[in-house]
């Protein structure tokens, strides 16, 4: 996919899943909400969750998203990436209205202080890898 392709995907795409390595170096895969931020992938989380520590300790990470039913139809994008972890309760609270906003399809506003508990995850893309099958010969 082009970038232009690669963001028109993101854009149109729900579900993101974010791989880490937990403290047994096995991966550790979990689903997330996002939004887009000047290209970027952001969501938020538990503070407290594994993910969140296992970022702590290892901030390079792979996010992937993806869709598609049948073979022919398969596309997604997988991105090589570092997290950065805010902590701050307005960073946090930003991205939960923006993420209530887009899940819910209406006006949501998270406060500082219903994001207490959470943390904003940044995907900063060190690498992109992107496929769409229904670009194949024959398809």
């Amino acid at each position: 996919m082009s970038s232009e392709e690669v963001l028109a995907f993101l854009e149109e795409q729900r579900t993101l899943t974010c791989a880490t390595i937990g403290p047994d170096a096995w991966p550790h895969l979990m689903p997330l909400w996002y939004v887009l931020r000047d290209g970027e992938c952001w969501a938020w989380t538990y503070a407290k969750s594994q993910k969140v520590r296992n970022l702590e300790r290892e901030a390079r990470c792979t996010v992937q998203v993806e869709a598609g039913s049948t073979y022919t139809e398969l596309r997604g994008v997988m991105l090589k990436c570092v997290c950065a972890i805010h902590r701050d309760p307005v960073i946090v609270a930003g991205v939960g209205t923006e993420l209530g906003a887009r899940y819910s399809g209406s006006t949501y506003e998270v406060t500082p202080e219903q994001a207490a508990k959470r943390v904003a995850l940044q995907f900063i893309v060190n690498e992109t890898a992107s496929w769409d099958h229904r670009k194949l010969a024959g398809a």
